[in-house]
């Protein structure tokens, strides 16, 4: 009797010991689901939090070598630059939107439709020089600037959108643009700047010329050559950087601002769309904008 009351005893002490065992093994692994799952949520917390502010710049300059006075010249009844304007207000992504100008004629016209505009020197060498000074004047502080193009009254909001969510989900870059396919038509036109990019994604050269260029100086119309739609957005902190990086040799030949950034060894996300470009380059471009207007019943 009690070899077995001791035998009971232990086989009794054995499982209180298994138990307590378990239980504390399960509060390890309790306690490290939990710690896990607080540090993922911080991390996604910062994650979503990355490049959140968002503000949109439109330059816009009266003095233009081929088209002087171009924001301001009337499409079908309304301002060039206000047609711009009005179509990057539906843009999702954007918690502001000023025009920068050193032209009072087109900032009295952006005051006149509503816009909130930002006066700039006559000294800005390009519209990324533009969008730092405005961004230097305003108020609030913002992670990334939408430089859009005043002269692309038929901007898709979607693409601003686009190129937005493209550099926030590209830490390494400090700058994103968009890019389309290129019409056989336009491949040897110095106002259609071309790009050729990388397998991830990211800009290797822009070029007025037709890159890439092949030996038989013909265009092959298997290759999907891509045009540059001239929108482009940047970090804050790296636009901030921009005016300070002297002029480079690549970007005085081919008169494109966006290659100082690649000379200068800063990544630049490339996104590809499939809308079309309809940008206003001289006069003649007026005319073709309006009739693609009309054909959209667009007013």
């Amino acid at each position: 009797m009690s070899m077995c009351s001791s035998s009971s005893s232990s086989s009794s002490s054995s499982s209180s010991s298994s138990t307590a065992k378990a239980w504390i093994v399960h509060s390890i692994l309790a306690g490290t689901a939990l710690a896990v799952a607080i540090g993922a949520r911080a991390y996604l917390g910062r994650a979503r939090k990355f490049r959140t502010r968002v503000v949109g710049i439109i330059p816009a300059r009266y003095a233009s070598s081929r088209f002087e006075g171009k924001p301001l010249v009337h499409i079908l009844g309304k301002p060039m630059i206000q047609r711009t304007w009005e179509r990057s207000k539906l843009a999702s992504t954007l918690d502001h939107l000023v025009v920068a100008t050193d032209d009072e004629k087109i900032a009295e016209c952006c005051r006149g439709f509503g816009a909130d505009v930002i006066m700039t020197s006559e000294s800005c060498q390009n519209g990324t020089e533009r969008c730092y000074e405005a961004l230097e004047k305003l108020e609030k502080k913002y992670d990334i600037v939408v430089n859009i193009q005043g002269d692309e009254p038929l901007i898709e909001p979607e693409i601003i959108d686009g190129i937005v969510k493209a550099l926030q989900a590209a830490p390494d870059a400090v700058f994103s643009t968009a890019v389309t396919s290129l019409k056989p038509e336009d491949a040897f036109d110095p106002n259609r700047v071309k790009c050729v990019v990388d397998n991830r994604g990211y800009a290797i050269y822009f070029s007025r010329g037709l890159i890439p260029f092949n030996k038989s100086a013909k265009v092959n119309p298997r290759f999907p050559y891509l045009l540059h739609l001239g929108i482009q957005s940047y970090d804050t902190k790296f636009l901030k950087i921009y005016p300070k990086l002297q002029p480079t040799p690549l970007q005085l030949e081919e008169d494109l601002e966006q290659l100082k950034v690649l000379e200068n060894g800063y990544k630049m996300k490339v996104m590809k769309v499939e809308h079309e470009a309809h940008g206003v380059d001289t006069p003649e471009d007026v005319d073709k904008i309006e009739s693609l207007m009309r054909e959209r019943n667009l007013s």
